[in-house]
């Protein structure tokens, strides 16, 4: 049942969490959508999320819809060019996180986000693993061409509603339909990133889950999998998750100020 943290009861929170994070040697970070918002990429399933507001736009991520009609396309190609992760900058969570990484702890950093912030604060990319892919490149869904997203907004911009692959084998234009290289739904996960993030999971000794409701699978199951492994787990999140049962200490604040204060200075 939800109820408000007290002060009192978040800076007990902060302390038990703190504790753990500077007691452990080979940290697993899961970050969602929730660590992003405070750089103004808005959420996807929270009270202002994008699709608590308009359960419409839920279409543009489902790869069924995508495919088969080039109106939702369109629309898609619409959205990523007004989308905020243009202008966004990293906060001072994603910065928390690179500190974690400077003392030489963290392990792997998977993120469910798809807006690239975690490097463009600093966090080393061999360490990131972004399980749902990146909107910072387009990939065609025929040839398998990977192109920078800023090439192809330059041709939505210049008119093209709906782009299309122009890579040329043996003389032959691909003509493929082309997508935001990201997981959408009805999309399988690449392989590699998942088995990646599961044996770092198994072999943690926290997992450290930031901004995640955890009820998109199966990054959500890396939880329990840390936790079944015997690593200790301490949640970071503004409301309930679906995990919060399991976890060592749940900490339900505000992330920009919450993440600093229990990663501490690098």
């Amino acid at each position: 049942m939800w109820r408000e943290t007290t002060t009192v009861e978040l800076q007990e929170a902060v302390d038990r969490a703190r504790a753990i994070v500077g007691a452990s040697r080979r940290i697993v970070v899961l970050t969602g959508a929730g660590i992003s918002t405070d750089s103004g990429i808005p959420d996807f399933r929270g009270p202002q999320g994008v699709w608590t507001k308009n359960p419409e736009a839920e279409k543009l991520a489902t790869l069924q819809f995508y495919v088969a009609d080039p109106e939702v396309r369109r629309r898609a190609w619409q959205s990523r060019l007004e989308s905020p992760t243009w202008s966004a900058r990293p906060n001072s969570g994603h910065v928390a996180l690179v500190s974690l990484e400077h003392r030489g702890a963290l392990d792997t950093l998977v993120t469910q986000n798809i807006d690239g912030l975690h490097q463009a604060a600093g966090s080393d990319p061999d360490r990131i693993v972004e399980i749902h892919g990146t909107m910072r490149f387009v990939a065609c869904l025929s040839c398998g061409a990977r192109t920078p997203m800023d090439e192809v907004l330059e041709r939505v911009r210049a008119g093209e509603e709906d782009p299309a692959c122009t890579e040329t084998t043996a003389g032959a234009v691909c003509g493929g339909i082309l997508k935001s290289a990201t997981i959408s739904f009805g999309q399988n996960l690449v392989a590699e990133d998942l088995v990646r993030s599961e044996e770092a999971a198994r072999r943690c000794d926290l997992l450290l889950a930031v901004g995640s409701t955890l009820a998109v699978y199966p990054a959500a199951d890396l939880v329990p999998a840390a936790h079944m492994a015997g690593a200790r787990v301490v949640i970071v999140n503004g409301q309930l998750t679906d995990y919060d049962s399991i976890a060592d200490v749940v900490v339900r604040g505000p992330i920009g100020e919450v993440l600093p204060a229990i990663i501490g200075p690098s």
